[in-house]
C-alpha cells in the first residue's frame, strides 16, 4: 500500500482563513467525485466556516475524561476503517489530551497517512519548532504547541493562505475571527499591526525557502546543471589573503542592489592541506560575512576554478565575484590564471573581477624552516667534504681493478648518502666536487681536468644530473614530510580551539590560558588602546559604543595609553612594547606575549587565537550590554503591559462612581432613601475596587523597582489569619481556618501577609464550586511554617503553575474582563520579598493547594 499525500494550508496568524480554504478544497475534491470526510475540525463559532461542513461527511470524535473533564480528540481508528481517498484534519500542531493514541496530532496523522490516506490539514507558522523563540520575541506570547519543521517539509503540497494585516484586522473588527467580548483584547496585543506583519514576513521567508529546496531538487533530479536566475545569490572567492575584506564588502554591495539576494563566500584549500590562505585573514573575513547576513563555506579542490564554478552553480549563484589576480607578470604570462580561467568557464553566471590594493605586487608565501636539523645538515657536508675525497683515496687503491662506470656509481652512492643525510646542498655539493675528482683521479688523461674519451664526459654529465636531481627530490620529500607534520600539529591545535568555543568554554581568560598553554608562554595579554595618540587621557571602561582611536606611533612604549581586558600567566604587558612578540587584532585590539618568540610558522595559529579572542570579547561585551538593558525592557514591558491591562479595570468602576454620584446630584429626580442607598453603595463599592486595583498596581511597580518597604518582624498566624478571611466580606463563609495556636511565629510584614493571604483565599472561592469549603490550615516543618490554602476547584496543569504567576495572567485567559491578574503575580512577589517562597501544588482528589512557606522568627 502506498503512503498517502499530505497537504498543509499554511499561515501567518490565526483567522486568516486556513480552515476555510482547506474545507473549499475538500469541497471541490467532494465535486469532482472523490470520497472524502472530515476527521476533525474547528470551526470557532465562524458561521461561514460551519456552513462549508455542510454535505461533508463527519467522522465522531472520540471522547476522554481527564482530571474531571471532558475532551473530544481525532478519531485515528475510526478514519483508517473508514478508509476515505481524503481526510481533512485541522490544527497540525495541536497537542493531545493525555491518554489518546498519540501525543501530538501530526503523529495521528502519519499514522493516516501510512494507511494510504490522503490528509488536508492546516498550521500557524508561530507553530514550526524552528521559529518558536522568534515569533515569542515577536508577540510576547510563548507557543506550547509545536510541530517539527520537517513534519511540514515532508509535506507533498504547502500552500501559503496569505492576507494583509490591515485585511485580517477589518475581519476581526467585523466578528469573522473572535466573539466582539475578545476584540479589543485581541487586536491591542497578539493582532497588532508590527505583530501581523512581522509573522507574514516570517511565513513568506519559510515558503521561500521551502520553494528553494523545491527547486533545488527539482534540478538535481533532472541534472540540470545551469544556473536558473529565479533568486539573486552572490558568491565571493576568498584565498586568504588581506584584499579578502575589500572583496567581501563589494559582494554584499552587490547583493545589496536586490532585495532578498543571498550571500555567500567560499575559500578552496587543495587537497593535500598543505597550501591554504592564512587562517588569521580568513577567520576575521568569515566573521565579516557573517556580520552581513552572509555565511561562509570551504571546499576542498586542486582545480580552483572548477571547484568554485561546481560551488557556484550547486548554490544556483547568479554572481560570482573575485580579486584581481596576484601574480606578477610573467607568471600571467605562462598561465591565465584562476580569474580568466574562472571566467572563461562561468557560462550564465556574471562574473565580477574587482581591482584591490595587493593586485600585482606577486604572491609572498612564507619562508618555510629548515626541512631538516641542524646535526643532519652538517653530517651531509661533513660526506660531500670529507667523504668525497676518503673515498677517491679508497677508490685509488683499486683502480687497476675497478672501471670508470663502477667508479662513478660509488661516487654516485656517495652524494645519494649526503642527499638522504643532509639535504639538497650537501648533495649538490657532492655531486660537483665528485665529477671534478673522477675527472682527476680517474678519467684518462689521469691528473688534468680533460677527458679524452667523449663517452666518458657524457658519463660525467649524467652522473652530475642523476645527482642533483636526487638530491633534490630527497629534500623536497623532507620538507614535504615535515610541513605536513607541521599543518598536523596546526590542525591538532585548532580543533582543540573549536572544541573549546564549542563547549561554551570561549571566555576571553579561558582562550588566553589556552593560549599559553599550547606556546608554552609566560604571559598572554590581551590589551586595548583607550586613550588618544600623545595624550594622557584618564583610563575609561570601554563600552560597545565607544569610538577608540587607532594607536599612534609613540603609544606602543606608554601604557598610559591601554587597557588589560584579560591576561592568563605571569606578569602581565602594559604595553605593546613590553611583549616578546604581538599580534594587532584591530585599530584598538593587541594580543600580547612574553615566554619567547613565535616563528611565522606559529603565528598564523596564533593569529586564529586572536581573532577568536576578539570575537568572544564582543560577545562578552553584548551579553554585559543585554543584561544591563534586561532590567530596563522589563521595567518598560511591564509599564506597557500595565497600560494596556488596566484600562477596563479602571474605567469600570470609575463610570460606575461616576454614574452614581451623577444620579445622586441629579435634582430633577426624586430619589428614595433605598434608590439613595443603593447608589451610594454603588459608588462606595466601585471607590473600592479602584482603591484596591491602585494599591495593587502601585505595590507591583514597588516590587519591579525594588523599592517596596518592609516591616519584617515576628508575627503569629492566629492572629493574621482570622483578620485575613474576615477582609473577605461576604465570601469569609466560605472559608475554613484551622490555625493551631501552637504555632510557633513566623518573620513577616503583618499588612503585607494579611495581602497575600486575602488574595489567595479569594482566588481560591473564586475558581472552587459553590458547594464546597476553601480551607486554609498552616504546619511547621523545619525552621519555617507552611500555609496551605486548599481549593476544590477544575485545577491547573502542571505546565502551567508557574505561568500562572505571570502578571496578567488568569489560567491562561487573556480578556480583561475579569480583572488585571495581578493577584498570584503580586502575592509571589510579596511572599518572596518577606523572604518566603509561595508554589502551587495539586490538590489530592482535584483543586489547587497554595502553599505559603516563612521562615520561623528566632
Amino acid at each position: 500500500m502506498s503512503r498517502g499525500h499530505l497537504r498543509v494550508y499554511l499561515g501567518a496568524a490565526p483567522g486568516v482563513g486556513k480552515t476555510y480554504a482547506m474545507l473549499c478544497e475538500g469541497r471541490r475534491a467532494l465535486e469532482r467525485g472523490r470520497d472524502v470526510v472530515v476527521g476533525l475540525v474547528e470551526t470557532h463559532d465562524r458561521p461561514r466556516t460551519a456552513a462549508l461542513l455542510d454535505g461533508l461527511e463527519m467522522v465522531p470524535r472520540r471522547t476522554l475524561v481527564y482530571r474531571g473533564a471532558t475532551f473530544t480528540e481525532l478519531d485515528v481508528a475510526a478514519v483508517i476503517d473508514r478508509a476515505p481517498k481524503v481526510a481533512l484534519i485541522d490544527e497540525l500542531a495541536h497537542t493531545n489530551v493525555p491518554g489518546s493514541r498519540n501525543a501530538k496530532r501530526w503523529q495521528d496523522i502519519d499514522d493516516i497517512l501510512d494507511a494510504g490516506i490522503d490528509v488536508i490539514s492546516t498550521v500557524n507558522i508561530q507553530h514550526l519548532e524552528s521559529l518558536n523563540d522568534v515569533v515569542q520575541q515577536i508577540t510576547g506570547v510563548p507557543q506550547r504547541e509545536t510541530v517539527p519543521d520537517e513534519v511540514v517539509r515532508r509535506a507533498d503540497q504547502v500552500e501559503l493562505v496569505d492576507m494583509s494585516p490591515e485585511a485580517l484586522r477589518r475581519r476581526m473588527a467585523h466578528g469573522n475571527v473572535y466573539g466582539p467580548e475578545k476584540v479589543n483584547a485581541a487586536m491591542s496585543n497578539y493582532f497588532r499591526v508590527g505583530n501581523l506583519t512581522a509573522l507574514r514576513e516570517l511565513a513568506l521567508l519559510w515558503v521561500a525557502g521551502r520553494v528553494d529546496d523545491q527547486l533545488d531538487r527539482y534540478r538535481a533530479d533532472h541534472g540540470i546543471a545551469t544556473t536558473w536566475e529565479a533568486r539573486e545569490r552572490v558568491v565571493v572567492a576568498l584565498t586568504g589573503g588581506p584584499e579578502g575584506d575589500a572583496l567581501v564588502r563589494r559582494a554584499a554591495r552587490i547583493a545589496a542592489r536586490t532585495t532578498g539576494a543571498d550571500l555567500l563566500a567560499v575559500h578552496v584549500t587543495s587537497s593535500d592541506g598543505l597550501a591554504g590562505g592564512d587562517p588569521a585573514h580568513l577567520a576575521r573575513q568569515r566573521s565579516l560575512v557573517e556580520s552581513m547576513g552572509g555565511s561562509y563555506h570551504q571546499v576542498v579542490g586542486d582545480d580552483i576554478p572548477g571547484a568554485l564554478l561546481e560551488f557556484a552553480r550547486g548554490v544556483n549563484a547568479t554572481q560570482l565575484v573575485l580579486g584581481a589576480s596576484r601574480r606578477g607578470r610573467f607568471a600571467q604570462i605562462l598561465s591565465r590564471g584562476v580569474g580568466m580561467e574562472t571566467t572563461a568557464r562561468s557560462g550564465s553566471i556574471d562574473v565580477h573581477m574587482i581591482t584591490h590594493e595587493e593586485a600585482r605586487k606577486g604572491r609572498r608565501p612564507a619562508r618555510s624552516r629548515a626541512a631538516l636539523t641542524r646535526e643532519r645538515r652538517l653530517s651531509g657536508w661533513a660526506m660531500a667534504v670529507a667523504g668525497m675525497p676518503v673515498l677517491s683515496a679508497i677508490l685509488s687503491v683499486f683502480r687497476e681493478d675497478l672501471s670508470l662506470p663502477s667508479e662513478i656509481l660509488f661516487f654516485l652512492v656517495m652524494t645519494v648518502g649526503a642527499a638522504l643525510v643532509g639535504g639538497m646542498w650537501p648533495a649538490v655539493t657532492a655531486a660537483v666536487g665528485g665529477s671534478l675528482l673522477l675527472n682527476w683521479f680517474f678519467t684518462p688523461p689521469l691528473g688534468a681536468f680533460t677527458i679524452a674519451d667523449p663517452e666518458n664526459f657524457f658519463a660525467l654529465v649524467v652522473f652530475v644530473l642523476v645527482a642533483v636531481a636526487v638530491s633534490t627530490i630527497v629534500d623536497l620529500a623532507a620538507r614535504r614530510t615535515r610541513e605536513a607534520a607541521r599543518a598536523r600539529a596546526d590542525a591538532e591545535v585548532l580543533a582543540t580551539l573549536a572544541g573549546h568555543v564549542l563547549r561554551g568554554e570561549a571566555a576571553v581568560p579561558s582562550l588566553l590560558a589556552r593560549l599559553r598553554e599550547t606556546f608554552g608562554l609566560t604571559s598572554v595579554t590581551l590589551l586595548e588602546h583607550v586613550g588618544e595618540p600623545g595624550s594622557d587621557d584618564t583610563l575609561r571602561e570601554p563600552g560597545l559604543d565607544d569610538t577608540l582611536r587607532e594607536p599612534g606611533p609613540d603609544d606602543r612604549f606608554r601604557p598610559a595609553a591601554w587597557r588589560i581586558v584579560a591576561t592568563s600567566g605571569g606578569t602581565p604587558c602594559a604595553s605593546p612594547s613590553d611583549a616578546d612578540t604581538d599580534v594587532v587584532i584591530d585599530e584598538a585590539l593587541v594580543l600580547t606575549m612574553r615566554g619567547r618568540l613565535l616563528d611565522a610558522a606559529d603565528r598564523g595559529v596564533v593569529e586564529a587565537f586572536a581573532a577568536e579572542t576578539a570575537v568572544a570579547l564582543r560577545q562578552q561585551r553584548l551579553e554585559e550590554a543585554a543584561a544591563r538593558a534586561r532590567p530596563l525592557a522589563e521595567a518598560d514591558k511591564m509599564r506597557t503591559a500595565l497600560l494596556a491591562a488596566v484600562s477596563h479595570d479602571l474605567r469600570t468602576p470609575l463610570a460606575s462612581a461616576k454614574a452614581a454620584v451623577e444620579s445622586l446630584r441629579n435634582t430633577e429626580i426624586a430619589w428614595s432613601e433605598a434608590d439613595r442607598a443603593e447608589l451610594l453603595a454603588t459608588a462606595d463599592e466601585s471607590l473600592a475596587k479602584l482603591d484596591a486595583l491602585v494599591v495593587n498596581l502601585l505595590d507591583m511597580s514597588r516590587l519591579q523597582a525594588g523599592v517596596l518597604g518592609l516591616t519584617l518582624q515576628p508575627v503569629a498566624l492566629e492572629e493574621v489569619v482570622p483578620r485575613a478571611v474576615d477582609d473577605l466580606g461576604p465570601l469569609h463563609d466560605r472559608v475554613d481556618g484551622d490555625i493551631s495556636i501552637d504555632l510557633p511565629e513566623v518573620v513577616a510584614d503583618p499588612v503585607l501577609l494579611e495581602r497575600v493571604l486575602v488574595n489567595l483565599m479569594s482566588n481560591a472561592v473564586r475558581h472552587s464550586p459553590s458547594d464546597q469549603q476553601v480551607v486554609i490550615t498552616a504546619s511547621s516543618y523545619g525552621e519555617h511554617v507552611e500555609i496551605r490554602v486548599v481549593d476544590r476547584g477544575p485545577g491547573l496543569p502542571a505546565e502551567a503553575h508557574e505561568r500562572v504567576f505571570l502578571p496578567f495572567q488568569r489560567l491562561g485567559d487573556r480578556d480583561n474582563h475579569s480583572g488585571v491578574g495581578l493577584g498570584l503575580a503580586l502575592s509571589r512577589g510579596l511572599t518572596e520579598a518577606m523572604g518566603g517562597t509561595l508554589v502551587p501544588e495539586e490538590t489530592p482528589g482535584g483543586g489547587l493547594t497554595m502553599t505559603l512557606t516563612l521562615p520561623i522568627s528566632t
